[in-house]
């Protein structure tokens, strides 16, 4: 407990601005080969012949890899959820986006790496990209996936989806409906540190990974899986991240160097190029965001729908799980009686997207805060007294119907007016987060108030440690 309150340094901290700390690439083994990758130049096209054959025979080479050479290939990142899997490590048939991987090269140089992987020969047949999310279900699209351009989260349903309330009925009683467009694009991590692996056959079979990920166990697990090895007999070392973001979830350059390993019987380090970095490692999604509200002229929030778009990219990652936290978050952190949500992902012809801090979450505070700016604009009131107004207290309901114990909007609005320097009227200064009467309770939010209660997972020693689920 000495640590409560205290200033503590951090345990990297001298290391880290000593230029002591050791990242992946500072790693140097005797007999260690450098791997680079053939990647595709196009978005789209079919893969008619690939021959390695003058790359393997050329000096320095000890391994040329394809989608021949790895135990599974095809594995997905979600698998466990249910997302079945779609995206192979190294292409085979085709290619779906530019700078997919289709083969890797480990040599003794990274020279001569670079040039076995221009002596690989490979023909495509080109086809249309499909890059406009938007045009999802216009008929004359190109497909990206033989399933089609929309992701089913169910057989008979492709959106995530959220109803509460009776929608119709709100904006049937509304004095106002205010309709906008949101569309945050997609965002590069930009790590400093480019993502980088080391892998070493072991003398007894075991393979070590010296790994960039930020989620070890996850990235294990997938490297098992392509491997077809037990994680027993995988070794994966972490350490020093230099950047993540949630952009080395990604687990792409560790089972390429294992494979490469095993095959050359050598240890290999990949080491990506800072323009790899940029054009073919995992975006935050860009997202198609549209919100409309049923107002009263006073400024109280009857209901809103959505539709979202999510742009997938060429496979699916991690795009159905951003999309469900996407959608449960979408009345942000307001009281929405009545809600009609509805999200899809998307397949297009662009890099895979994935994690970046909140990913899913923050596009919808993104188009649901400026939402109501525009709203308070709208309506001639302050933006300050809309939020106050409409703000989460305990006993609201959440737009999957869970009640709120101890919501923080209000004290948060509070905080932010008084940094801002903005003078709020006194009794918006003397809102609290308590349960709503009075004023704070008009009839259409009576319906949706609940009682919180004991989290199920929230019980220590036979008591409830902490009250209410959100």
């Amino acid at each position: 407990m000495k640590a409560v309150g205290a200033s503590i340094p951090r345990y990297d901290g001298v290391a880290h601005v000593t230029g002591a700390s050791r990242f992946v690439d500072d790693f140097r083994l005797p007999g260690m080969l450098w791997a680079k990758a053939l990647r595709s130049p196009v978005a789209s096209a079919r893969v008619l012949r690939l021959a390695t054959a003058r790359a393997e025979a050329m000096p320095g080479v000890h391994a040329v890899i394809t989608h021949a050479d790895v135990p599974k290939n095809v594995v997905g990142h979600q698998e466990v959820w249910g997302i079945a899997a779609d995206e192979p490590l190294l292409a085979e048939d085709e290619v779906r986006y530019v700078g997919q991987l289709i083969a890797v090269v480990a040599a003794e140089t990274e020279g001569q790496a670079l040039a076995a992987v221009q002596a690989i020969e490979v023909d495509f047949e080109e086809r249309p990209a499909f890059l406009d999310m938007r045009q999802a279900w216009a008929p004359d699209q190109p497909q990206v996936a033989p399933d089609g351009n929309v992701y089913f989260y169910y057989p008979d349903q492709p959106q995530r989806q959220i109803r509460k309330g009776d929608v119709a009925a709100a904006f049937a009683r509304a004095d106002v409906i205010v309709e906008g467009t949101y569309r945050p694009g997609a965002i590069e991590q930009a790590p400093a540190e480019p993502a980088s692996a080391l892998s070493v056959v072991e003398p007894d079979g075991r393979v070590t990974i010296y790994s960039t990920s930020q989620a070890l166990y996850y990235s294990m697990e997938i490297t098992s899986r392509h491997l077809r090895m037990a994680t027993g007999r995988l070794k994966f070392v972490g350490g020093t991240v230099g950047g993540g973001f949630g952009g080395k979830l990604d687990t792409l350059t560790e089972p390429v160097t294992a494979v490469l390993a095993l095959k050359s019987g050598r240890p290999v380090k990949w080491r990506w190029t800072r323009e790899e970095e940029m054009l073919c490692s995992s975006t935050r999604a860009a997202w198609h965001i549209e919100i409309a509200d049923a107002l009263t002229r006073d400024g109280w929030i009857l209901g809103r729908r959505t539709l979202t778009l999510h742009d997938a990219g060429a496979y699916m990652r991690t795009s159905a799980y951003a999309c469900s936290k996407h959608t449960f978050h979408l009345a942000g952190a307001y009281s929405v009686p009545a809600c009609a949500f509805n999200t899809f992902v998307v397949k297009t012809n662009h890099v895979p997207t994935a994690a970046m801090r909140g990913f899913g979450v923050t596009s919808a505070s993104f188009a649901v805060e400026t939402h109501m700016n525009r709203v308070a604009e709208v309506l001639g009131m302050s933006p300050w007294e809309l939020r106050l107004k409409n703000a989460n207290r305990v006993g609201d309901t959440s737009p999957s119907r869970v009640a709120y114990a101890n919501p923080s909007t209000v004290s948060t609005l509070l905080a932010a007016a008084q940094a801002a320097g903005v003078d709020l009227p006194e009794a918006q200064r003397a809102m609290t987060n308590a349960r709503r009467e009075g004023a704070l309770l008009p009839a259409h939010l009576v319906e949706q108030q609940r009682e919180p209660v004991a989290h199920l997972l929230a019980w220590r020693e036979g008591r409830p440690a902490l009250e209410g689920g959100h």
